[in-house]
């Protein structure tokens, strides 16, 4: 049992490393002697605490040891209660106002407590060195009316550094954007904790209408964060985006512990997750089920990644459970910054279309490096590709042009982005599709090292073909098919074991140096 994190008013603690979202045995957890509750995941939350006070969690490891954590709750200067500040809870008032007043009027090292109640509001806007609790039983329902909502300038003039202000953003672009229902610009040691719900409500208004139509300004997230620093957010569920639900970008060291992340399976662009040009950044613990990629990891897409040369850096998933969406776990497209020491580990997923996924395209950059990203320790159930590496993803408008899909050598410039070291390893994967692994480099640029070992794979006895394994051009349907390897150098397979395959087990394309030792 570890701690993991520690507010003013709750905890989560880490009781089972080895297991993936759930725990390999439910644990009984008790608090200062208390029972408390039986908890079935890896990790855990507790909430209901008091301020700077002393205590112990304890539980029972599954061969019968005894386990436990001491810890102490921070200080806390004072905490306001929205209702006091005229917030109703009842569904039909506006309660933007006075929640934002709250916010606004809490002193540093305060709580701002939203209780049990429906609060209809508009865009709320967090500050620096604060707790904002949203209880359980409460929920934020986000405004349906896109002209009541703030719209963020893309780019400001300013005189700085950088000569320009950046606010608004879409899909690594500085865009014109809708506020989003929590926001945070240039804030540091915030938390945002509960068991509470915000909700976006997108099935109630139009922004999943038409979504490719520019209507005033870009779709906006249930959280946004842009440059901060020590933000945590636990314990919330994030339901019905009207686009992205988490997008912290330009910022470090950010906590995202045991959290639900919720969106019908057809709901445009509601990815979970989108860290984007972040560093040192944690999500434990949590579960994403969404219409789009569940994680997303980007650094811009061609402009900002080329002039602030931001990588997301230093990002370690874990515990998480991924259902349903396009991805479980994915690198770029928009990476144009690069991407870099990412770790995502113990996690399960079930129903993706491709589950552990990089994507790029040439245009990225030469700063658009990807590196050093291991997978490992990952379950996964009725996927149709578990693995899948593509350097000519036919995404943006030129993503068909005969430049981005060619696989002629061309040129390597200061537009060609790079692969370096990707690794799966004790990958276990039943019931897959199409074939265990699509990798397509660009032929002048190859995957420098891939590396699949200690894994395991096997294919649904009736398993439905996959047209596009990889999205891009010229790429062949696949039904139970071992590896496609294309444009690799250095590849190792390792201590593998795939049933099902039906046809040769190796599809190679110029791979320059393969070291195998596979099981049939």
């Amino acid at each position: 049992m570890k701690t993991l994190y520690v507010s003013s008013r709750s905890c989560t603690v880490l009781l089972d490393p080895d297991g993936l979202y759930e725990a390999k045995e439910p644990r009984t957890l008790s608090l200062n002697g208390k029972l408390l509750r039986e908890e079935t995941k890896s990790v855990a939350s507790v909430f209901g605490l008091e301020p700077d006070t002393e205590y112990t969690l304890s539980g029972e490891a599954p061969d019968g040891t005894p386990e436990h954590v001491v810890f102490r709750t921070k200080k806390e200067t004072c905490s306001l209660n929205v209702k006091e500040f005229g917030a109703k809870g009842d569904g039909e008032t506006d309660d933007t106002p006075m929640i934002q007043a709250a916010i606004l009027a809490c002193p540093r090292g305060g709580r701002v407590l939203v209780p049990e109640g429906t609060y209809r509001t508009g865009p709320l806007f967090l500050k620096s060195h604060m707790t904002l609790e949203i209880a359980g039983g409460a929920t934020l329902a986000l405004e349906t009316d896109r002209n009541r909502f703030p719209i963020f300038p893309g780019r400001t003039p300013a005189h700085n550094a950088d000569g320009e202000f950046l606010l608004g953003m879409w899909e690594g672009e500085s865009r014109d954007g809708y506020a989003s229902a929590l926001t945070g610009i240039d804030i540091t040691d915030t938390a945002v904790i509960g068991e509470g719900i915000v909700d976006g409500r997108a099935q109630e208004s139009d922004w999943w209408v038409d979504p490719k139509k520019i209507r005033g300004a870009t779709r906006g997230h249930l959280l946004f964060l842009m440059r901060c620093r020590g933000v945590t957010v636990q314990g919330l569920t994030f339901r019905n985006s009207p686009a992205w639900n988490l997008h912290p970008t330009m910022s470090r060291d950010l906590d995202f512990l045991n959290l639900q992340i919720e969106a019908p399976w057809d709901s445009p662009n509601t990815d979970g997750f989108d860290p984007e040009s972040c560093s040192h950044v944690r999500l434990l613990g949590s579960r994403i089920s969404v219409g789009d990629d569940c994680i997303a990891i980007k650094a811009g897409k061609i402009e900002l990644g080329k002039k602030y040369r931001m990588p997301c850096d230093e990002i370690e998933i874990a515990w998480c459970a991924m259902l349903d969406g396009h991805g479980g776990v994915t690198v770029g497209s928009e990476m144009a910054g690069g991407v870099r020491n990412v770790r995502a580990h113990h996690c399960y997923m079930r129903g993706n279309d491709r589950a552990l996924r990089i994507k790029t395209r040439r245009g990225r950059g030469k700063d658009g490096v990807v590196d050093n990203i291991l997978f490992e320790h990952v379950r996964m159930k009725n996927i149709k590709v578990p693995l899948v590496v593509n350097s000519l993803y036919f995404c943006d408008p030129d993503g068909h042009s005969p430049w981005v899909q060619s696989r002629a050598h061309e040129a390597v410039d200061d537009t060609t982005p790079r692969i370096g070291s990707i690794r799966f390893e004790h990958v276990k994967a039943t019931g897959c599709q199409g074939c265990v692994a699509y990798v397509l480099g660009l032929p002048e640029q190859p995957v420098e090292e891939l590396v699949i070992r200690d894994s395991y794979f096997d294919f649904a006895e009736d398993a439905s073909e996959v047209r596009e394994p990889a999205m891009a051009d010229g790429v062949d349907p696949v039904r139970k098919k071992g590896l496609v390897l294309k444009y690799a150098g250095r590849v190792e397979l390792k201590n593998l074991r795939i049933d099902g395959v039906e046809g040769p087990m190796l599809d190679l394309e110029e791979v320059r140096e393969i070291n195998q030792q596979t099981e049939e």
